[in-house]
């Protein structure tokens, strides 16, 4: 059995002494008039890089899309159409604001949301779809911006797992009315935690400002509330790690496209075997290489897993539909489009992720191949023995 000699971790950042001395900077610094500097900075340079007006650096993607959602007046007696397969954070905040998310299927190859889905699901109470950029996948933002043009509703990205991707030229984080990005410690950009609400809009972009800060005017002095609201500000110590990383951003971005390419060369003729896709006009920043092994190697995410885990090799498994949760019991309601026979269904099913932190190398993609070709084959050998 081929074993790692050192234990793979399935995700991790590239920090430098760049990243250190600016935190240690804003650290030292980032007080009195300068308190705002970094965050500013920051701020610009996502908002410059996504090609959008705004920018608003948060504690999280969470708290973004719940700023984002709020300010879009979503609420009681609302729906939100969502993707099953996603992690829960995308859809939490439409709960918290006591709107109903309404799960629908992702797409095959993509395994983003599915337009045709989002179209059947639409009703009296639809008032936004939310499109997630799975594991650096784009959503067809066209398909989804007609469908919401057609009804008028809200289109919001979730691109927390996309930065670097992009659609017929234009980068993730630009689509819709607004978007959320995630810097935790294991995407593309880290920061450990840190988050950023992206729009074009500046009238959305003041209502978040104000949502974000207590319900205060910018700039207020005075405490004077004029909503009970949030509390979602980033600090500078976050903002100066992440300027450090936007630095090297192009070299981030091409160093998460390698190690896809070294996985892509080794695993490409195993039958059965389905990678992250990069559809025509699309560039897939790959923030997570993901593999969906076809149902003959008679394994599901968590046995497989378990076997390349006792190799010494971390993965992690592919999201779980949201409608199988326990999180989503008491809400029958949302799941009343979601069928047994989904894509998602299958996919979430089987899938995982392979090691694709920024430690990785050929020599450690060589490893993990091989050692994830050997647990395939013996699933199959098993199977075929089996019957």
């Amino acid at each position: 059995m081929i074993i790692s000699t050192e234990r793979i971790p399935v995700a991790g950042p590239s920090i430098t002494e760049r990243e250190a001395e600016l935190a240690a900077e804003a650290a030292r610094t980032a007080w009195y008039s300068n308190h705002y500097a970094y965050n500013a900075r920051f701020e610009k340079m996502m908002a410059d890089y996504v090609g959008v007006g705004h920018a608003v650096s948060v504690p999280h993607a969470t708290s973004a899309l719940h700023l984002i959602f709020a300010a879009l007046g979503i609420g009681p007696g609302d729906e939100v159409i969502v993707p099953d397969v996603t992690w829960i954070a995308s859809v939490a905040p439409i709960v918290h604001l006591g709107a109903t998310p309404i799960l629908v299927d992702i797409l095959p190859d993509t395994w983003c949301i599915d337009p045709a889905a989002v179209e059947a699901a639409i009703g009296p109470r639809t008032k936004a779809i939310l499109g997630v950029d799975l594991y650096g996948s784009m959503c067809d933002w066209p398909a989804l911006q007609a469908i919401a043009d057609r009804h008028g509703l809200h289109l919001v990205e979730d691109a927390a797992e996309a930065l670097g991707s992009s659609l017929n030229g234009r980068r993730a984080g630009a689509f819709g009315r607004a978007a959320a990005f995630s810097f935790h410690g294991s995407k593309t950009v880290a920061t450990g935690e840190g988050g950023m609400f992206v729009t074009d809009d500046p009238e959305l972009n003041e209502r978040v400002l104000f949502l974000r800060d207590h319900g205060r005017n910018p700039g207020d002095r005075f405490f004077q509330n004029h909503e009970i609201a949030f509390k979602y500000r980033m600090n500078a110590v976050t903002a100066a790690l992440g300027i450090a990383q936007m630095e090297r951003i192009d070299a981030l971005i091409a160093h998460k496209r390698a190690i896809f390419s070294w996985y892509h060369e080794r695993l490409s003729d195993v039958d059965g075997l389905t990678l992250n896709v990069q559809p025509e006009g699309v560039e897939n920043s790959y923030w997570m290489v993901t593999a969906i092994p076809c149902e003959a190697y008679g394994f599901d995410k968590f046995s497989l897993m378990a076997e390349m885990n006792s190799r010494n090799i971390d993965t992690r498994p592919f999201f779980s539909p949201l409608s199988t949760l326990p999180a989503f019991d008491t809400l029958p309601e949302a799941k009343r489009f979601v069928t047994a026979h989904d894509c998602g269904q299958f996919i979430a099913r089987v899938g995982i992720n392979l090691p694709s932190g920024y430690n990785m190398t050929e020599d450690k993609v060589d490893l993990v191949c091989a050692a994830f070709r050997e647990v395939l084959a013996g699933g199959r050998t098993h199977r075929v023995a089996a019957e």
